[in-house]
């Protein structure tokens, strides 16, 4: 396994059957670029200080936490009064219910996690759980404490482990429709419609995400480095126009047209010295699963 912290750490059960398993995050922000405050004057980074505006700088140690009840009003916890709040989940994940995969609005769905079992005893009894899960065909539903809130996750298999999705809560989710019903119930013409559908049908293809890189932090990788080598680099995008309403069938068919010569464009001139690329494995069913392609994210 990875060299990793685990999350959280405690027990997945399922009714009577109980393992020792750990959560890791299954996703990475360690590569992303991050900017620090500087005087420009001095060259100096900016630090934080944690000041009391009557006392002036205070040692953030020394800090409770307060809820304010009031304006201005505020009941203290000390750090032992809010670790003292245990309850199951905090240390449980108590397999709740089995749900179909639709029936999970794709609005509910967080951050993924690998939850492993901890330790060898644990072996046995996590794989009982998950060929269960897999034989089921379902997603299992639990509860855990993380950071500080108890939230619900979704549990599925995933190769020779599973992989647990924190769900928001119901109060997290904004209605549809307070942005959509503005939303004027036109129906465009069956000919139009028919055109837009064809060029979808040109640009199907499986979903491969290391296909889409972040342009947006290359560009400031390459920013960052012609102001290391000391050149001044601007970098900027044209805004698309609108299309008007009187233009639409016409970029339309000039868009099926474009898509078509694309699709039918042979290998991209490519150095006749290099092999084609490999053909990509279809993703597996959980994978498909996890990125949308049955219902979410």
């Amino acid at each position: 396994m990875p060299a990793a912290r685990p999350t959280w750490q405690g027990h997945l059960r399922l009714s009577l059957v109980t393992c020792p398993v750990a959560l890791y995050p299954a996703t990475s922000r360690t590569a992303d670029i991050s900017f620090h405050l500087i005087n420009p004057q001095t060259n100096n980074r900016i630090r934080m200080i944690t000041t009391d505006p009557d006392t002036g700088p205070i040692e953030r140690s020394s800090l409770v936490k307060g809820y304010e009840f009031e304006k201005n009003q505020y009941v203290l916890f000390t750090p032992d009064e809010i670790d003292a709040v245990k309850i199951e989940s905090t240390k449980v994940i108590d397999i709740e219910r089995f749900v179909d995969l639709a029936d999970i609005d794709r609005l509910y769905w967080n951050d993924p996690y690998f939850l492993v079992p901890d330790g060898k005893m644990a072996a046995e009894a996590y794989a009982v759980i998950r060929e269960a899960m897999s034989k089921s065909e379902r997603v299992a539903l639990g509860r855990v404490v993380l950071h500080s809130r108890e939230r619900l996750v979704a549990l599925e298999p995933r190769d020779r482990g599973l992989v647990a999705y924190t769900l928001r809560s119901h109060d997290e989710v904004r209605s549809a429709a307070d942005f959509f019903r503005d939303i004027p119930d036109a129906q465009p013409p069956a000919a139009m419609v028919e055109i837009a559908s064809k060029i979808i049908e040109q640009l199907e293809g499986p979903f491969e995400p290391e296909m889409f890189r972040d342009r947006y932090e290359d560009a400031l990788r390459d920013l960052i480095q012609s102001k290391l080598k000391g050149k001044a680099k601007t970098i900027t995008a044209a805004e698309p126009e609108d299309t008007e309403v009187d233009d639409l069938m016409e970029m339309l068919k000039q868009s099926l047209q474009r898509s078509s010569s694309t699709a039918r464009r042979p290998a991209a001139a490519k150095p006749k010295a290099k092999a084609p690329p490999p053909k990509r494995k279809p993703p597996s069913e959980p994978a498909r699963r996890a990125s949308g392609g049955t219902r979410r994210r």
